[in-house]
């Protein structure tokens, strides 16, 4: 099945969805007018519910086929919010909100899946319903988990749940799967570092907590490299290293450390919570000085469950005739916690030769509207088939 010629009809509209909602950037749960607008955009599409205030600003609409003799519901995900980045894009629909943008292209996302509702409520042929969720707070981490604490699986009876992401540097309309992990769970952790200051004119009467955080950045770079299994998927990264005091005369009481861990696997998350702790205080104790170590597990490991990602790797290749093997990706997505929710999958769309994600000329490629589209309705009507 190709691109459906529907969509080619509703691709204006659906791309000056697009970019209105990409001129009117909004953060973490504060879409107030993006969800606003999809929630008027559903009401006017004919969805027999529209829920908004799920999670915070979350808006879920209910679809009903034209029979129900399956019982079963499909959650079908977009999310809302964009970045605290000043947009260089250079589009005439820049953003007005300065200091903030959709630079990672959920503005794309949701009108994908305003343009999917509009189609699947103007012909209903499928047979169940469809939960078009549209989620705040993905780059927090939080939106989607704020939406599963809510109850919204429970309350509207979802049995699948699938999201989609845009990929830069795929061609345009191509996808990309994978059962099992695809993205990484996304860690925090922060290493306070404590020893005596002083004068800078004389260290011995000092412990230096400079020297000894030096000595863990360098030490923590040897648990992926020494402790983890070679062929394991894991990344930790200090991003952060702050002193107590910033003048050129003084060693300071102590350091912040701060920095991301990124896996695939809980063993190798265990681990590395495990050693990070080790290590510091090892090195702390070797230099006279202390440590306090905090580790957040922030967003869990998305994983995609083998069934569903087996039949969404088929449809998107009967939508566009191309769907590659996904490498594993160290990005985390909250989406994850839907997945641990109920079964389902994630894909990715190619967003042709853009800027990549976060980055302040990134642009959503809105010829990519149309096989994404078309991929969410596909998936309807193959899934909940009419008998």
């Amino acid at each position: 099945m190709p691109i459906k010629n529907r969509f080619a009809e509703m691709h204006g509209d659906i791309t000056a969805i697009r970019r209105d909602i990409h001129a009117h950037p909004e953060l973490g749960f504060e879409t107030h007018r993006t969800s606003a607008l999809v929630a008027e955009k559903l009401a006017e599409y004919g969805c027999d519910e529209v829920i908004p205030g799920l999670g915070g600003t979350g808006v879920v609409a209910l679809i009903k086929g034209r029979s129900d003799t399956s019982g079963k519901v499909i959650g079908l995900r977009g999310d809302m919010d964009a970045l605290p980045i000043l947009e260089q894009s250079g589009a005439e629909y820049l953003s007005q909100n300065e200091g903030v943008m959709h630079a990672c292209g959920h503005d794309g996302h949701t009108a994908m899946l305003l343009g999917a509702a509009r189609y699947l409520a103007e012909t209903r042929n499928f047979d169940g319903t469809v939960a078009v969720i549209f989620q705040p707070a993905e780059e927090l981490g939080s939106g989607a988990k704020a939406m599963v604490d809510d109850g919204m699986m429970d309350r509207f009876s979802i049995d699948e749940v699938y999201g989609m992401h845009n990929m830069p540097g795929m061609p345009v309309g191509q996808f990309a799967i994978r059962p099992g992990p695809i993205m990484a769970a996304t860690d925090e952790f922060f290493i306070d570092v404590i020893g005596r200051g002083g004068h800078a004119a004389h260290p011995d009467e000092t412990i230096d907590p400079v020297i000894i955080a030096s000595q863990i950045v360098v030490a923590l770079q040897t648990i992926v490299s020494r402790n983890a299994d070679p062929v394991a998927q894991g990344v930790l990264s200090v991003t952060a290293f702050d002193t107590s005091s910033h003048a050129f005369n003084v060693i300071p009481q102590s350091v912040a450390l701060r920095g991301t861990v990124r896996t695939h696997s809980p063993e190798m998350q265990d681990m590395i919570e495990k050693r990070i702790a080790e290590v510091a205080s090892g090195i702390a104790a070797t230099f006279g000085g202390t440590v306090e170590t905090r580790y957040l597990r922030h967003v869990p490991i998305t994983i995609n469950s083998d069934e569903p990602a087996a039949f969404a790797a088929d449809i998107a290749r009967s939508v566009s005739g191309g769907c590659e093997e996904a490498p594993l990706i160290m990005g985390g997505e909250d989406f994850s916690y839907m997945l641990n929710a109920r079964p389902g999958a994630f894909i990715f769309v190619g967003n042709g030769d853009s800027a990549g994600l976060h980055h302040p000329e990134y642009n959503f490629n809105d010829e990519t509207i149309l096989a994404g589209c078309s991929w969410f309705a596909e998936l309807v009507e193959k899934r909940l088939p009419v008998v």
